[in-house]
């Protein structure tokens, strides 16, 4: 493909390569998904001049069908010298009856992977309709943000104040992302964890790498955020965030931004997972850069990693490579969910109280996304919970197994805790 000679590749392009797009529509929180609302989806040319390409209409649980859009062949999004953009870029508008329009510009589209873009609508509360503007920046790899300034790894524990007991590693509930440097006068963001860590894989790295490299660079940017929490190092300088988006300081991330199912299928297998080192307690503080227009000896290369997960290194030895003697431990306790998980998948033919939990929550769940049917509550993993487990996995673009892995389980009781908290507010 070197006759390809510009490096901002227009989506008006047709080479025969194409990736997915399905847009997500709700009423400003997941649980209420927004039906029969109109996306727009436009292309966009090199010198910027939009062409609409389709027109899609949500279905019940707030979804539009995935629709294939030109992309740039893979190669360029699998090797460090390319000179050409590997993604092409499109813009979508949202509306719907009664609801504030929201139109993103930049989402970006790449060769084989499917993307999602979520978008949240405020009703409409004036006569005349209102429109809002989400501009996406490029991927951090094609267009880098500030060099991160070096930390420790590893940091001194903030005293107890007997208000936050810090003897293990919690999965939090809610990311506080403050969007800009720390001394800046800035909005912040409570972004759902699994969100967050999504957000900013999507931002820093290809959904296109090899999955072992998705894999040790997912935990990369886990051990990265747990390591602020763990430590509170934010709060300990009297700050109201959790972190920030500038990369100087802490990882991109950007409200609105296109997550893909490659990067959320791995956040969702390994999000209570973390490095570290023998005789320390708290998550590694790893840094990383990209290898490309930054070199770090001492911390993981991006484009590295991808070259060495093409080569067939396993995620565990490609971190090893960089971070040297470490080893993954997983958090005992994720905030917020009703029931942990009980430590072992659940199929078919099985029966208990575990399976009694699921049904009773997909059950919860159907009242706003009645795609999913009724089941009776009765611990019997039968083929009616096995369908239902199945739906609610197309609904929120997992694989569609109809078991209930630690995955399927812990975004089950997400959105049922979603949901039970919107039904005592109404």
């Amino acid at each position: 493909m070197s006759h390809i000679l510009s490096k901002r590749y227009s989506a008006t392009q047709t080479t025969g390569n194409h990736g997915g797009l399905q847009v997500r529509v709700a009423d400003t929180n997941i649980a209420l998904p927004i039906d029969h609302a109109t996306v727009e989806v436009f292309g966009v040319d090199k010198d910027g001049k939009e062409t609409l390409v389709d027109v899609l209409t949500t279905d019940s649980s707030g979804l539009t069908q995935t629709i294939q859009l030109n992309a740039p062949p893979i190669e360029f999004s699998l090797q460090p010298q390319s000179e050409v953009r590997p993604y092409s870029t499109y813009n979508v508008r949202v509306s719907a009856n009664g609801f504030n329009s929201v139109r993103i510009e930049g989402v970006e589209i790449f060769d084989t992977e499917t993307a999602l873009q979520e978008i949240d609508l405020v009703h409409q509360v004036q006569p005349a309709p209102r429109s809002t503007i989400i501009p996406l920046p490029d991927n951090n790899l094609w267009v880098p943000g500030e060099p991160k300034i070096p930390e420790s790894e590893v940091k001194p524990l903030p005293e107890q104040t007997g208000f936050v007991v810090l003897d293990l590693v919690v999965i939090p509930e809610f990311i506080v992302v403050h969007a800009g440097r720390p001394d800046a006068y800035a909005t912040n963001y409570w972004v759902p964890f699994k969100d967050y860590i999504k957000n900013v894989a999507s931002s820093e790295i290809y959904s296109t790498w090899p999955v072992e490299t998705l894999r040790a660079n997912v935990l990369a940017i886990l051990s990265f955020t747990l390591n602020r929490v763990f430590t509170e190092w934010y709060r300990g300088q009297g700050k109201n965030f959790t972190i920030t988006n500038s990369t100087a300081f802490d990882q991109a991330f950007t409200y609105g931004r296109t997550i893909y199912t490659s990067i959320s299928n791995v956040v969702d297998e390994l999000f209570t997972n973390y490095i570290t080192r023998q005789g320390i307690m708290q998550p590694l503080f790893t840094q990383y850069c990209d290898g490309k227009t930054v070199h770090c000896p001492k911390w993981l290369s991006q484009w590295g990693s991808a070259q060495l997960g093409e080569q067939g290194v396993g995620y565990l030895d490609i971190l090893r490579n960089y971070y040297g003697d470490i080893y993954i431990d997983k958090a005992p306790i994720v905030s917020g969910v009703p029931v942990s998980y009980p430590g072992f998948t659940l199929r078919p033919g099985m029966s208990g109280e575990s399976v009694r939990t699921i049904q009773n929550q997909l059950n919860v769940i159907s009242n706003n996304y009645p795609a999913i049917k009724k089941l009776r509550t009765d611990g019997v993993y039968g083929p009616l919970t096995a369908e239902s487990v199945k739906t609610f996995q197309q609904i929120f673009n997992m694989p569609q197994t109809g078991v209930v892995d630690m995955a399927t389980w812990y975004k089950i009781s997400h959105i049922y805790v979603a949901v039970s908290r919107l039904a005592t507010l109404v």
